[in-house]
């Protein structure tokens, strides 16, 4: 019990001692701590990972039990791993750090009626190659701007219309097996090439370009669009995440909350204003209702 009750005072006599800066410090390496393991779900790193917990009880094992030699060599190679690290993990640490710093980035507010109309369009479009099972993989760019993806393809700079979408993702058409990349509601390139996921939990029915839609999503913050050529299904891949199957209305439903909501919010000028008008907003939507139960 004395044992017990030691503890606990120590424990209570460290709580105390927390302040601003502690709770500030704790929170930040949660936060890294929870995107490194989001790092290590999307890729390999797991089995890196069980190996460098090995070379960590390996070394604490040499220096117990006084292992010159390989206490010597443990140290050396630990020296190089936090470069080997970044070598193998380039691509991920490239694509967290842009989402990072698109969220501090500036942007020019496109036109709100011309998004609308594209993603109308580019349902519409997605409706009649479901039909008629032509595949197609259409890319929206949102914060991160997916220059080196257009840099691959054919650069258009067009309106986006149903009918040049159907056009360009037509079986004989040159351009149709690559990707088509939306910026501000226009088509700024077709017939680009994908990088592939490198997650080993997709389905394997999951063809080539599902596989590339899906690993576009992970390395931007883009929503892709995915039609099948096999069943005509339509799916839309969005931070890693796959959905499957989706009607003309539901994906509109999508495209609407991930591109046109997610703008309105970037452009809102400030915290207060956004919720007074939340406030002020309400008390005339329970007039309405009051007035329509009269």
């Amino acid at each position: 019990m004395n044992v017990l009750s030691n503890a606990l005072s120590n424990a209570l006599s460290y709580i105390r001692t927390i302040g601003v800066s502690d709770v500030i410090d704790i929170f930040i390496v949660a936060y890294l701590i929870y995107k490194l393991i989001e790092i290590t779900r999307r890729t390999n790193f797991f089995n890196l990972a069980k190996g460098l917990i090995l070379f960590v009880v390996a070394l604490w094992v040499a220096e117990i039990f006084d292992l010159t030699m390989i206490s010597f060599f443990l140290r050396r190679a630990t020296e190089l791993g936090l470069l080997v690290l970044v070598i193998l993990f380039q691509p991920e640490l490239r694509h967290m750090l842009e989402k990072l710093g698109s969220r501090f980035s500036s942007r020019s507010s496109e036109a709100t009626t011309e998004m609308e109309g594209a993603i109308k369009e580019a349902v519409q479009a997605c409706s009649d190659m479901s039909d008629s099972r032509t595949g197609a993989l259409v890319i929206f760019e949102r914060n991160i701007k997916l220059n080196e993806i257009i840099a691959t393809g054919t650069v258009l700079d067009a309106d986006l219309s149903a009918e040049l979408l159907k056009n360009i993702f037509f079986v004989k058409a040159p351009l149709h097996d690559g990707a088509v990349v939306v910026r501000g509601g226009r088509i700024t390139a077709a017939g680009c090439v994908l990088p592939l996921t490198s997650s080993p939990n997709i389905s394997k029915d999951l063809g080539m370009r599902h596989r590339a839609g899906i690993g576009m999503s992970e390395r931007s913050d883009a929503v892709v669009i995915i039609v099948s050529e096999e069943t005509g299904a339509i799916s839309c891949a969005i931070d890693g995440m796959l959905k499957r199957h989706l009607k003309p209305q539901v994906l509109e439903k999508i495209l609407r909350k991930e591109l046109l909501e997610q703008k309105e919010e970037e452009e809102e000028p400030n915290f207060f204003l956004k919720l007074g008008r939340k406030l002020f907003a309400s008390e005339p939507e329970e007039e309405e209702e009051n007035e329509g139960n009269l």
